[in-house]
Parts: structure tokens; sequence; C-alpha cells
């Protein structure tokens, strides 16, 4: 009994708490004539996006249209990002654990240093290589036919259908900059490679603990049924690792997800950077910060519950 009276004071604490500050934010706006409601989402936003691949946006559009084209960004980035983390994360942990010297002590070199220096000036590091360091569009590097790296961004050909077959549509050059096939911008390629290589960092040590946890019965068991290496470390040792491996994996792709709101620093258009203009031209801040939290919040909820179900199902 004494519990649930217990439980019912604290809830009755929450909600009056809650109440106060909802209240009270609700007078200052009203005393200050600001505005409050998200039926600002509806007018037009007046500003353009650098960014905007999938969705078709201009300054004529709404607050909503352009919040959708940031969220799509964010998305971008964060789905490439734990992918290629992931990718870059079991290759430098297994090589942490190689019999070969020089690519142990890399990868351990690679570890340390990276986890070590903050995200945002790995940021600032990377940008100033892309941005700078690479020529100019006149002058782009072209590692492949077709492909070209500049300052202007990434240069690549995509494949384009039509009714007779299909054909490619390839980079040209025209005056001080490409047209055709498709394009990354600098700022996409920085923050894809911070987000990569310093959540990879993180990453191979969760795959390194993952791979030593399993008995080293396991191993020589493998290798007595004759499986090699290679053999024993896909079918034997991973398979046990990864529920070791998934929980922790998890909390990494949240901080990556959480992460590229690193994105205002360097000028990429994601959600934070789209909402922070629209705050700065309507004023709703509240609103504003509310939906960055809610946006922020559903995504995590959703990769948690996702990496929750495939914990289970290795269980």
């Amino acid at each position: 009994m004494k519990r649930i009276a217990y439980q019912a004071v604290a809830i009755a604490l929450f909600a009056a708490v809650a109440w106060y500050l909802v209240a009270n934010t609700l007078d200052n706006l009203a005393a200050r004539n600001i505005a409050s409601g998200f039926a600002f989402l509806r007018r037009e936003a007046g500003f353009e996006i650098g960014e905007s691949a999938f969705l078709a946006y201009s300054a004529a559009d709404s607050y909503l249209r352009a919040l959708v084209v940031g969220l799509i960004n964010t998305f971008k980035v964060a789905l490439a990002g734990v992918v290629l983390a992931t990718v870059l994360g079991a290759a430098i942990g297994v090589g942490r654990l190689s019999g070969n010297y020089l690519l142990r002590t890399l990868s351990a070199a690679y570890v340390e240093f990276i986890r070590n220096v903050p995200l945002l000036v790995q940021l600032f590091f990377w940008y100033a290589v892309i941005a700078e360091a690479l020529p100019p569009a006149r002058e782009a590097l072209q590692p492949l036919p077709g492909v070209f790296i500049s300052s202007r961004g990434f240069f690549f050909p995509i494949p384009h259908f039509t009714s007779t077959g299909m054909s490619w549509d390839t980079p040209i050059l025209e005056g001080f900059n490409f047209a055709g096939g498709a394009h990354l911008s600098p700022e996409f390629v920085t923050l894809l490679i911070g987000l990569t290589v310093y959540t990879g960092a993180f990453i191979a040590e969760i795959v390194r603990a993952g791979i030593l946890a399993v008995g080293r019965g396991q191993v020589d068991a493998a290798r007595a049924l004759g499986l090699g290496p290679g053999a024993t470390l896909r079918y034997v040792v991973l398979p046990q690792a990864l529920r070791v491996i998934v929980p922790p994996l998890t909390s990494q792709f949240l901080n990556l997800i959480k992460n590229s709101s690193l994105a205002v620093a360097i000028g990429y258009p994601d959600l934070v950077a789209i909402v922070g203009t629209t705050i700065n031209q309507t004023g709703q801040a509240i609103e504003g910060v509310a939906i960055i939290m809610a946006v922020y919040l559903t995504i995590s909820l959703a990769i948690s519950a996702l990496m929750n179900w495939y914990n289970a199902r290795l269980k």
C-alpha cells in the first residue's frame, strides 16, 4: 500500500511541475506578444536550401516542406554513416586482433587517436581538407573515367533509363562547375567522413571486445575441424560474438544519428540547421526545439526497437 501511495505522490509532483512549466511559459509568451503554436509551418519559408536531392524545394515553399527537406538530409547522412561506420569499425576491430604486427599497431593507433579527438575538431579538419585543399573544378582530380573530385564536391556518373534502354549520365565541366551526373557536396562528404571515422573507432573496440568474449575453445575446435582463420571468424566466432556486440553497437548508432546535428557547424542543411533558420525568422523557438527533440526521439526509439528485435532473434 505504501508503494502505491509513494508512486501516486511522485506522479502528482511530476504533473504539478509540468503544469507549472507549461503555464509559466504560456504566460511569458503572452506577456511579450509572442505567438505560439505550429501555424507558422504553413507560411512561406522565404529561404533557399543548398541541398534537396530527393524533394524539390524553392524559397516559395512552406516552412513544413523546408523541415521535411532537412529531415531527408539528416536521414541521408545518418543512414550512410551507420553502414560505413559499421563496415569500417568491424574491419578495424578484426585488425586489432590480427597476427600481423603492423596491421595490429596501425589499427590500435587509429582507435586511440580518433577516440580522443573531439568530433567537431575532426569535422573542421575534414572540411579544410575537402573544401580548401582540393583543386578547383577546372583542375579537378579524375581517379576514374567520369569521376571528378574538386572543392566543388564529388561528381560521378549515374545510369539513365529511357524507353530505348540504359545510358550513363556523365558529369561535364561547364564554366566553373560540372553539370550532369550525381553530385555530393563538400559539406555532405565532410560530415559523412567525420561521422564514419569517429564512430568507426568506437565500433572497432566493441567488435574487438565481442570477439574476445568468445571462448578460446571454440576457436580451437574450429581449427581442429580444419577451418581456416577466415572461416573460423565467419562461421564460429562472429555469430557468437554478435550477442555481445549488438547492445553497445545500438548505442553507437544512436550516437552517430545525434552527432549528425553537428552539421550546422560546417553548413550542411540538416534538420537542426533548417530549424535554426526557421527560429531566426519566425521567433518560434519553443516549437522549433520541440520539433527537433521529437524527431530525434522518434528516430532513436525506432533504431532501438529494431536493434532490440534483432538482438532478441540472436538469442
